[in-house]
């Protein structure tokens, strides 16, 4: 009789393992939820520079939390095939090191290598992988080919980490000590995306220079979408934001690449239109700027997203015709404009003994707000009219 009840235990025992290794092995997909780009970066063109067999560690920080991982790599401005022949993940610990067992290889169509055609672009496999928001992960990419071009962001204001050339794959290698030169651009690396149950989606600012962050401090994280983002944080949320910014756009550049850096980022949902005053510095005329405007607005709403405008900054050394086109292009955006929210962005940061100009406290070159503007830009932000929440 006991030996009768200890095969019954040992086969509910059994039976419960089983249960359980399922359903800690089943994949990510299978589970309620959805593929969020929790963090991005705009490719802008290619490097002077090339590499050769070498590897590549980019630094990147989610906004949002989620159970699993992929990367979004391009090859956007090539006119080559591009080989990657290793990759993986990892928490990032300080500088180029690596949180001890914490690297996970990336595998593209269940192989560890990929070859991604000329102008196109490849998401990795699902990997399990907790990430927590505003936690750094490095993606190490290894380059085996020979003077390999180069399709970066520039002015990332993030660190990434090189080896030398001819050093090899170390994308599996817990020594970094190899990583010995650094760069401020962001290569290939365009997406983080995490498999969330509980996000809402991603917010994407499309804009210029002071999305992209000019005049905020290397990796310290503090552009106005920086703080938005901790702040929806803070706010109990699960909205990833993701910077669109690309220094000296346009108009012109933004519609160009609308759908590849925003309205195909995974999970977006809303998107803020930040841009306008280097049309204004080339020449544009007001019913320029509006219109290209209206034209995103247009275009972001037949995708059924939301879209949030945000004023023109003013702009030191502007002549008072082009100011003038600045504050009409303002009232267009408070007043006319199709938006569905508005952030009012002049407002926070102009002098108010000279609203043609920043306020001196919050003033970088003229142009660009310093570290405290972009705190005051982010903190302004009313969550409750952005996004509907508190």
């Amino acid at each position: 009789m006991h030996s009768l009840k200890a095969a019954w235990w040992t086969a509910i025992t059994v039976f419960v393992l089983i249960i359980l290794g399922l359903t800690l092995s089943r994949p990510a997909e299978a589970q309620q939820g959805q593929w969020i780009a929790a963090w991005g970066s705009s490719m802008q063109g290619l490097s002077s520079g090339t590499l050769t067999n070498m590897t590549v560690q980019m630094i990147a920080r989610p906004t949002i939390a989620g159970d699993a991982v992929r990367v979004k790599i391009e090859n956007t401005f090539n006119s080559q095939p591009l080989t990657i022949g290793a990759a993986s993940i990892a928490l990032r610990n300080y500088r180029a090191s690596l949180v001890a067992g914490s690297i996970r290889p990336l595998t593209f169509k269940g192989l560890p290598s990929v070859t991604i055609p000329a102008k196109g672009l490849v998401l990795s496999d699902p990997v399990a992988f907790a990430v927590e928001a505003q936690q750094d992960l490095a993606v190490s990419l290894y380059l085996p080919g020979t003077n390999v071009p180069i399709t970066r962001h520039t002015s990332a204001y993030t660190t990434s980490y090189l080896t030398p050339n001819g050093a090899g794959n170390l994308t599996a290698s817990e020594n970094r000590s190899a990583f010995t030169s650094t760069k401020t651009d962001t290569y290939w690396l365009s997406a983080i995306e995490v498999y969330s149950s509980a996000a809402t989606g991603a917010l994407v600012a499309l804009g210029d220079s002071i999305t992209n962050g000019t005049c905020s401090t290397t990796d310290a994280h503090n552009r106005w979408e920086d703080l938005l983002a901790v702040r929806l944080f803070l706010a109990g949320t699960e909205t990833a934001v993701v910077n669109a910014g690309i220094s000296g756009n346009k108009l012109s550049h933004a519609k160009q690449r609308l759908d590849r850096d925003v309205l195909q980022q995974a999970g977006a949902t809303h998107v803020v239109l930040f841009i306008g005053t280097n049309d204004i510095e080339g020449g544009a005329s007001a019913a320029q700027v509006i219109a290209g405007q209206q034209e995103i607005i247009t275009r972001v709403k037949a995708a059924g997203r939301k879209i949030i405008g945000a004023t023109i900054l003013p702009r030191a050394g502007w002549t008072t015709a082009k100011a003038a086109v600045r504050h009409q292009v303002n009232d267009w955006i408070r007043h006319q404009a199709s938006f569905d929210a508005v952030l009012d962005f002049d407002e926070v940061v102009r002098d108010p003994a000279n609203p043609d100009l920043l306020y001196p406290a919050f003033d970088c070159d003229g142009v660009h707000p310093n570290p405290s503007g972009y705190f005051v830009m982010g903190q302004a932000i009313d969550l409750e009219s952005l996004l509907g929440l508190p």
